[in-house]
C-alpha cells in the first residue's frame, strides 16, 4: 500500500484539524445496500474520514464515532477470511469490511480505543501495535479536554503555523480572534482558503461561526452563535444542537451543508529548493603596527656631519654692562666650543 504524499496529508490535516491515528483501505456499505464500496479510510480523532482514493485530499463521507453505540464482529476471527464489522450508530448501521483479517483486527482496536477511552481486551495484535494503541489513548484523552472559554489574541496567534498543536488542545485550526466584520472580509478576499471561521463572540465568553455560502447571485455571509456549557457546546439554532467539542461544531455545519463548506485555513509557504549557503569569510589576522627602525651606518673614514657654529655674542655697553667669556684664553678663532661649556653674562 503506497503512502499518501506529504502534500495530500497536510491538506487533509488542515481540512479535518484532527490528529491521524490509523489509515488504510476498507469497504463500506449501509444496511440495505447490496454492494460494498471501496474507500481509503483515516481514523482522525474520534471520526473515520472516507476518501474515494488515496490521493484525494477532500473526504466524501465521515463516520462520527462519538455517536457509536456498538461494534460487532459478524463472524468469528479467522485468518483465512475477510473481517466484517457492524457499527451501530444512533440512527444508522454501517458495515465495514477488510480483506486482510489482521488489518481488520487493527481497525477494531483503534476504533474501540478512541470510542470507549480504553484498550479492548483479547486483541490479536503484536506488542508494538499494543504500544501504539496506548499512545493513541493518551493523545485522545488530552484532545477531549478543550478549554471552556474562548482564548484571546494573546493566547492564540490566528496565523500561527502550529495548527497541529492547536487541534490537540481542542482549538480548531480555523479559529481566529477577529470581529464579525474582519471574519467576513477574510472570507470575501480569500475564498480559496475555506468558508468557515470560528471566532469569539462579542461577549467574549462564547463562540461564533461565520461562514460564506456561494449562490448564483453572489456570496452570502451568515453568522451563528455557539454557547459554551459545562458539558460541551450548544449551536443556537431553531432546534438547538448539543455537541461535545468545537470540532463537532464544525462537523455539524459541514454535514448540514453536504460538505460543501470547509474550515478556513491560511496556506503555509514551503521552499522547494535546497541551496548551498556561501562560505563564511575568514577573519584576517591583525598585524602589529610597529614603525620600522632605520639604522644608518657611517662609511669607514667618513667624517661626522658638521653643525653650524652659533655666533659669538658681541660686547655690549648698554647700561654699563658687557658680555665676557669664561675661560676663553685658550680658545682660538675657528675652534669649536667645547661641549658642556656655557657663556655667562657678567655685569661690567
Amino acid at each position: 500500500m503506497a503512502a499518501p504524499t506529504r502534500q495530500v496529508f497536510k491538506r487533509r490535516e488542515t481540512i479535518t484539524a484532527l490528529p491521524l491515528y490509523y489509515s488504510g483501505y476498507l469497504l463500506k456499505k449501509y444496511t440495505g445496500e447490496k454492494e460494498f464500496k471501496k474507500f481509503y479510510g483515516e481514523l482522525r480523532g474520534s471520526a473515520i474520514f472516507l476518501y474515494t482514493d488515496e490521493t484525494n485530499d477532500t473526504y466524501s463521507e465521515k463516520l462520527d464515532l462519538t455517536t457509536l453505540k456498538s461494534m460487532a464482529l459478524d463472524s468469528p476471527y479467522k485468518k483465512e477470511r475477510p473481517t466484517i464489522y457492524t457499527l451501530t450508530f444512533c440512527n444508522e448501521e454501517v458495515h465495514l469490511k477488510v480483506d486482510n483479517p489482521d488489518t481488520g483486527e487493527e481497525w477494531r482496536g483503534f476504533i474501540m480505543t478512541v470510542t470507549t477511552k480504553e484498550i479492548p481486551s483479547k486483541l490479536q495484535l503484536l506488542p508494538g501495535q499494543m504500544l501504539r494503541l496506548q499512545e493513541v489513548l493518551s493523545e485522545e484523552q488530552k484532545r477531549q479536554n478543550p478549554p471552556r472559554h474562548p482564548p484571546t489574541a494573546l493566547h492564540i496567534n490566528p496565523f500561527s503555523e502550529d495548527t497541529y498543536d492547536d487541534s490537540l488542545s481542542g482549538i480548531p485550526c480555523c479559529f481566529f480572534s477577529v470581529s464579525r466584520q474582519a471574519a467576513e472580509g477574510m472570507l470575501k478576499e480569500n475564498p480559496g482558503y475555506g468558508s468557515i471561521i470560528l471566532r469569539p463572540s462579542t461577549d467574549q465568553t462564547n463562540y461564533s461561526i461565520t461562514l460564506r455560502q456561494d449562490h448564483p447571485s453572489g456570496p452570502v455571509m451568515k453568522n451563528y452563535r455557539v454557547l459554551s456549557t459545562d458539558t460541551g457546546f450548544v449551536i443556537a439554532l431553531d432546534d438547538p444542537v448539543n455537541v461535545p467539542s468545537l470540532e463537532a461544531v464544525l462537523d455539524h455545519f459541514m454535514k448540514e451543508t453536504e460538505y460543501r463548506l470547509r474550515p478556513y485555513q491560511v496556506p503555509l509557504a514551503y521552499d522547494t529548493r535546497i541551496d548551498l549557503p556561501p562560505p563564511l569569510p575568514s577573519k584576517p589576522v591583525p598585524r602589529a603596527r610597529v614603525a620600522p627602525m632605520i639604522h644608518t651606518q657611517l662609511q669607514t673614514g667618513s667624517k661626522p656631519p658638521s653643525y653650524p657654529i652659533p655666533p659669538r655674542p658681541s660686547k655690549s655697553t648698554h647700561a654699563g654692562n658687557e658680555y665676557q667669556e669664561v675661560d676663553d684664553k685658550n680658545q682660538k678663532a675657528g675652534d669649536v666650543p667645547t661641549p658642556g661649556r656655557c657663556q655667562i653674562w657678567k655685569p661690567a
